[in-house]
């Protein structure tokens, strides 16, 4: 079994902390560690670091080889320009077929909080089983605790397997808060982790099938993958593969996990460090008269008086103070104001 972590995603959702000069995955959220290392350190505890790989765009490959020297060069596959997950999945496939090479992936994403390793490495062990029967392909399921409108959902059968293992029945993407609360009332349902188990020759067999344009994009792209690469649809793998695919199982995770996505996630992580009122503050940040508040300053004095609930980031790069009740609806704003011209980024 190899590990690939995905480390090209931008992070909108934490601006201005994450940017695209340094998106979330190169950033110290929870620890002196960055998302990125937290995450190989945590790999390298399951399986020998030279069966872990990176993949990311060519921006961030210096980014990966500063935060992991211990990284080899042909350990880092590089995507030419962001396609989102789809895309790059493809070519971590490609990458390894072009070497004869059909062990079992496990595709990671680099932002993600699991503590509890040993069982996260059950899980794995008992998803590998699974993918290298046929053309299976086996994503983590986590047991939802909250109605949840920033993730996908599972929908799987009540037949358990000898694994832990069970067929998916349907997918639904990031739904409303109404929705959320119905799906997670109902049994068989889990988030989508995004963790994904398979082998290249299965992502071969998916991508030909259901996404014929993409998959013959890359293979007839000689010399010239960068141009290449830069006209395939940018498209999720959920969306791509998953979602159309009837080999299609998942193992139910039921251990603390987290997608570092956003200030709320990083809230919830850091709960514990939240002083009497609730508030959680990161730098030298003086709250007075306000209670739950996330307060990020980074270099520069911040002061706090009378304000509730509120989301408060000042760095270099911009200053942020959203309600938490409207940061769903972060990202888009972010992107609009790209989009008129404004000097956010993310």
């Amino acid at each position: 079994m190899k590990i690939v972590i995905m480390a090209g995603g931008k992070g909108s959702r934490l601006w201005p902390r994450s940017v695209d000069e340094k998106p979330k995955q190169f950033l110290a959220l929870t620890s002196e560690l960055t998302m990125l290392q937290q995450t190989y350190r945590s790999l390298s505890e399951l399986i020998p670091i030279g069966q872990l790989y990176v993949v990311t765009a060519t921006q961030y490959h210096s980014l990966v080889t500063e935060q992991l020297p211990e990284l080899t060069l042909d350990h880092i596959i590089t995507e030419p320009v962001q396609r989102d997950t789809g895309p790059c999945i493809a070519l971590s496939a490609l990458h390894f077929l072009r070497k004869e090479d059909d062990e079992v992936l496990v595709m990671m994403p680099s932002d993600q909080h699991v503590p509890h390793v040993q069982a996260l490495t059950e899980a794995l062990r008992a998803a590998e089983e699974i993918a290298n029967e046929s053309s299976n392909i086996v994503t983590l399921g986590i047991e939802p605790v909250r109605p949840e409108t920033n993730y996908g959902y599972i929908l799987a059968s009540s037949a358990v397997d000898s694994t832990g293992a069970r067929r998916v029945v349907a997918f639904v993407e990031k739904p409303d808060i109404d929705t959320a609360h119905k799906l997670i009332a109902e049994r068989n349902v889990y988030w989508n982790s995004g963790i994904i188990v398979w082998k290249p020759s299965t992502i071969a067999a998916e991508m030909r099938e259901h996404q014929p344009e993409l998959w013959n994009g890359l293979l007839n792209a000689g010399d010239d993958v960068e141009n290449a690469y830069g006209r395939l649809p940018r498209i999720s793998v959920d969306y791509a593969i998953l979602e159309k695919s009837e080999h299609l199982y998942t193992i139910p995770f039921g251990y603390a996990w987290e997608d570092l996505g956003s200030w709320a996630s990083l809230e919830r992580i850091r709960e514990e460090e939240a002083d009497r009122n609730g508030n959680i503050v990161h730098g030298v940040v003086h709250a007075f008269h306000s209670n739950r508040n996330i307060v990020f300053s980074e270099g520069r004095q911040t002061i706090v008086i009378g304000a509730d609930d509120l989301i408060i980031v000042s760095t270099a790069e911009g200053l942020l103070v959203c309600h938490k009740s409207k940061e769903p609806i972060l990202k888009s704003i972010i992107q609009d104001v790209e989009k008129r011209g404004g000097a956010a980024s993310g």
